[in-house]
Order: structure tokens, then C-alpha cells, then sequence
């Protein structure tokens, strides 16, 4: 790749540039961690002592390169980018799907955006059994609007439903509003990782076909970004005009303890239900 495509793929794929994530395997295990940079001696003496990298006080972020990205698309390395900015925007917002109707469930959210005035576009995830797909943003936008905007969409399209998790849609990245300051959020793999292209995966395709644009590069140069002003009146139009949750004390709230804790979701606010089912993971 020259710089010209380097330069195409980091003005799309941005995220935190003080920390990356790579892709470690080891046996039949696999994940991501922070890249971190140390002196290997004195973390050798401090694992004589018992100690490990987790717990090892002497080291730091790593910051994410144009070396590093290079790395990544040669396919020596496999890079997580972590999406959610210090200030709780992102320069993007991607919707994650597999399971059995990743394809139709993928399409038909990608339609939707497009005819609310979102650009947006579709990657086959690494493993060829999914899809990511990406609206890019011209300035980095709050997490906790574009979130919003999506999960409405979503809703629209029927690819979920308030407590319904039977559906190919997995995720979004970033899937927090804000940091809580003890962690980075999550991540999502960078696409153009060589060894999954060269299968067919981790690169765009088009919609009507499911079938990979032959130059993907090209294809980067034509790719274009929501404006802020055409969010905001999305944002607006849910009706989001607080983010406090009251609830009636009259209807009272049902709560059963068991092997598995039920909510009676009669009366509760909508924006209490999808908190509940994105971020806390009820079913």
C-alpha cells in the first residue's frame, strides 16, 4: 500500500491514538489486550518475583502508528482500535450482526440509514459469518446521541424489539455513552487485515450483491461522512429532550428475585428499557 491509501484508511478508521489493542492467540484461546511498551528487563525480574504483565507497575500505552497500521494491513499484527474518545464522541459508529440473518437484518438496517440521510456501509466481518456496518462521522460526535440514533433505527427497522434478543444484531461500537474511568471501552477489529481479505473477509461489499468491490481502496476514496446537522435533527426527532428516568409511584414498580431477576416493564420509559437490554444485558 502507498501513502496515498494509508492516508484514506486512517482519515475513515480513527479512535484513541494513545492506545491500541492487538490480537493474541495462544492455543486454543484467543483476545485482545492493550498494547503496552516496558523495559523487558526489568519486567523479566519482575516475573521472577511472581509478578505478571497485569500487575507489572512500569508500564505504558503504546501508542497506535502509522508503523503500527501498516503492520495491520500486512497482517503481521491484528489491531483492535478503541472507538470511544476521553470526551465521549467517536469519529464513527458501527452496528455489529451475525448469527443465521446476519445477511437480510444487515441490508435492511444499511437501507434505512441510507433513507434517513446516513451514509453508511457494509464489512464482512473477519470470520465471514457477519457484518459491521459503518457510518463515519466529519467531526467526532457524542456517543450517547449516535447510539441513540441507531437504536432507534433499529427499532424502526425491526431488527430489534424491546426485550427481543432474537435477532442477527450483536452490538454497537462504541456501546457505551460515556467512559466510566476504569476502563477503555470496547473495541472493534480494524478491517483490511490481509489474512482474512485474502479469503474474501474484513472488506466491503455491495449491498445488492453481498460480493466484495473489486478495488477496495478505490472504493475508500467515494465513501462519505454523516454531517453533524442531519444527527442532530434525527436526534431531535426521538424526542430525547432529558436523560432523567422517572417513573410513576402510583403504578409501582413489580421486581422478582430468583434464579433470575424479572422486571415488570409495564410503566418503565422506553429509554429505561433499552438501558436495560443493551447495557445491562437483560433478555
Amino acid at each position: 500500500m502507498n501513502p496515498t491509501e494509508i492516508k484514506s484508511f486512517t482519515s475513515l478508521f480513527k479512535g484513541r491514538n494513545d492506545v491500541f489493542a492487538l490480537h493474541w492467540e495462544k492455543g486454543t484461546k484467543s483476545g485482545y489486550m492493550p498494547a503496552y511498551q516496558f523495559d523487558p528487563y526489568r519486567y523479566k525480574v519482575h516475573k521472577m518475583k511472581g509478578g505478571t504483565l497485569s500487575n507489572f507497575p512500569e508500564k505504558t500505552y503504546q501508542h497506535l502508528t502509522e508503523e503500527q497500521i501498516k503492520r495491520h494491513l500486512q497482517g503481521t499484527d491484528l489491531i483492535g482500535l478503541y472507538p470511544l474518545l476521553t470526551d465521549n464522541t467517536s469519529w464513527f459508529i458501527a452496528a455489529d450482526f451475525d448469527e443465521e440473518n446476519w445477511t437480510d437484518d444487515s441490508r435492511k438496517f444499511l437501507a434505512l440509514c441510507q433513507q434517513k440521510g446516513i451514509p453508511a456501509y457494509l464489512e464482512r466481518s473477519r470470520s465471514g459469518n457477519g457484518a459491521h456496518v459503518w457510518v463515519f462521522f466529519e467531526q467526532p460526535y457524542p456517543a450517547m446521541k449516535s447510539r441513540k440514533i441507531l437504536l432507534s433505527l433499529l427499532t424502526d427497522a425491526r431488527i430489534i424489539s424491546t426485550f427481543d434478543k432474537n435477532s442477527s444484531f450483536d452490538r454497537l461500537f462504541p456501546n457505551q455513552d460515556t467512559l466510566s474511568g476504569k476502563g477503555l471501552g470496547n473495541l472493534i477489529a480494524l478491517p483490511f487485515h490481509k489474512p482474512a481479505m485474502d479469503n474474501g473477509n474484513s472488506c466491503f461489499l455491495a449491498p445488492e450483491t453481498m460480493e466484495a468491490y473489486p478495488d477496495q481502496w478505490q472504493f475508500l476514496t467515494t465513501i462519505q461522512k454523516a454531517q453533524g446537522s442531519t444527527l442532530d435533527n434525527l436526534y431531535e426527532k426521538l424526542g430525547y429532550t432529558a436523560l432523567s428516568i422517572t417513573i410513576n409511584p402510583n403504578q409501582g414498580l413489580t421486581i422478582i428475585l430468583n434464579n433470575v431477576i424479572t422486571i415488570a416493564r409495564n410503566g418503565l420509559p422506553v429509554i429505561l428499557i433499552n438501558y436495560l437490554r443493551e447495557e445491562l444485558k437483560f433478555c
